[in-house]
């Protein structure tokens, strides 16, 4: 665990850390090496003739306000692969707060490593173990605030990362449902319900079972409970959660399939999600719901052309079968408003179409809503987080895309056209229309990409807890 201080002089600071600040820092001290670095216009980084420290960076002032481009994340993440120091001193007296937000997950995210899953020999001399935080004595109480939140959604980005970063022979249905049980219990506001094949069936979750039942892993419904006061709307929030994607009989090619032990991010960052509001321990109540599942080919594999029957009656023609996230989506948007029909509002998050990528980039999540006050509530959100969504098109115009001739409802447009506001134009039949609901598409966000390799992001928990504190 990372943890953190404050400190006010720079005298206080430990020996041989790591000091990055701003190259107009009034408290560096005024030596003729200072004075060099502060003549750069980029990057300026010594390890030589820095004592006290072992390290001093200093960035140009404008990455400290730019929120929108990340700049200051982008000149931190070389600096901090190979850590010279378990301690960074950073300069905090000076900083934009959306950006500050960004830097601070981004260190407390140093907690996981690809290393930590312990299948590759590697060494790690150094790992960050500490942040203190340089800041003027009237900055602290705000400061530590801010700290305390960026330190527990981290926690459960990290959480998200380290599930969907294990391999999908691995990460199966019961062993994420299981994996959530071990992280919940440090919890008492957690509870887990967990649905196994008989009781998906049983309780009618027929596009749940249709997607899995084609695998040798069962697929699972898992319900996490928070309640953090007694009574109140519950807030529910629904994720993706195909723990290895081939395409079914639909099969991808192999390149496509590459990343699909990833297509699980929506139901891990609900997870991740659940254990950062216990963490902070918010008067909320809240039921994050995990729709598992492995989208697998063989004998017993839903076929295209097959029919089935979700848990509110509503037949879906599935005529692609590797567009089987929005199909265990349906399910689990269905079953958690019955459970909760005067839900506060409904939540789902996936990595649910490539399109949105193509459309958004890998910078923002895509935004579905027809809830006006929700999608403004969320936008806002994702300002103030620095997490942000993009709002595309859902209403009555993408009726043909989900017409069937055979049920109500067809999972892809024969078309091809409009994917990702299709999908969501699906998912809006089965979230009655008493209950607001959005759709977070985050095909694009929920993995970080550098140097030809994906990895968990953890995101969007910074914008659903920026939300849900706006929301209290």
């Amino acid at each position: 665990m990372i943890t953190y201080q404050f400190i006010t002089a720079l005298s206080d600071a430990k020996p041989q850390s790591h000091l990055i600040a701003p190259a107009s820092c009034r408290h560096l001290p005024e030596t003729s090496l200072v004075a060099e670095m502060r003549e750069s216009t980029s990057i300026a980084d010594t390890r030589f003739g820095c004592a006290p420290f072992a390290r001093i960076t200093l960035l140009p002032d404008a990455l400290w306000q730019d929120s929108l481009t990340e700049g200051l994340l982008a000149a931190l993440r070389p600096l901090l692969a190979s850590p010279v120091s378990p301690e960074v001193i950073l300069d905090v007296t000076d900083i934009d707060d959306v950006v500050l937000a960004q830097v601070l997950r981004f260190l407390f995210n140093q907690a996981h490593r690809l290393s930590d899953l312990q299948l590759k020999k590697t060494s790690d001399e150094v790992r960050l173990q500490r942040i203190t935080a340089l800041c003027l004595p009237e900055q602290q109480d705000r400061l530590a605030v801010i700290f305390r939140q960026q330190q527990a959604i981290a926690h459960g980005m990290v959480a998200v990362r380290r599930l969907a970063d294990i391999p999908s022979d691995r990460c199966t249905p019961q062993f994420v449902v299981e994996e959530a049980q071990r992280l919940c219990t440090a919890f008492p506001a957690l509870h887990c319900e967990v649905l196994n094949e008989k009781a998906i069936a049983e309780q009618g979750l027929g596009l749940l079972h249709a997607v899995g039942k084609g695998a040798t892993c069962p697929p699972r419904l898992l319900a996490i409970h928070y309640d953090g006061v007694n009574d109140g709307p519950v807030r529910c929030y629904v994720g993706k959660g195909i723990t290895f994607d081939t395409g079914g009989l639909w099969l991808k090619e192999g390149a496509g399939m590459y990343t699909m032990k990833y297509d699980m991010c929506g139901a891990a960052n609900v997870l991740g999600l659940m254990l950062t509001v216990a963490e902070l321990g918010l008067p909320v109540r809240i039921m994050g719901v995990l729709a598992l599942a492995e989208n697998a080919i063989g004998p017993d594999a839903m076929q295209p052309g097959t029919v089935a029957t979700a848990c509110n009656g509503t037949t879906v023609e599935i005529n692609n079968t590797d567009a089987e996230g929005r199909l265990v989506l349906a399910d689990a948007i269905a079953w958690a408003s019955q459970r909760h029909p005067q839900a506060r509002y409904i939540i789902d998050m996936a990595t649910l179409t490539g399109a949105v990528v193509k459309a958004l980039g890998y910078e923002l999540s895509g935004l579905m809503t027809q809830d006006e006050p929700l999608r403004a509530a969320l936008t806002l959100a994702g300002k103030q987080s620095g997490d942000e969504v993009w709002s595309l098109p859902l209403d009555a115009r993408l009726k043909k895309q989900t017409d069937s001739a055979i049920a109500d409802l067809c999972n892809t447009p024969t078309n091809n056209a409009a994917i990702s506001a299709s999908a969501a134009w699906l998912l809006h039949h089965f979230c009655p229309p008493a209950i607001p609901w959005a759709h977070l598409d985050i095909s694009g966000t929920a993995l970080w990409r550098e140097s030809g390799r994906s990895v968990a992001s953890g995101r969007p928990i910074p914008l659903l807890v920026e939300h849900l504190m706006g929301d209290l």
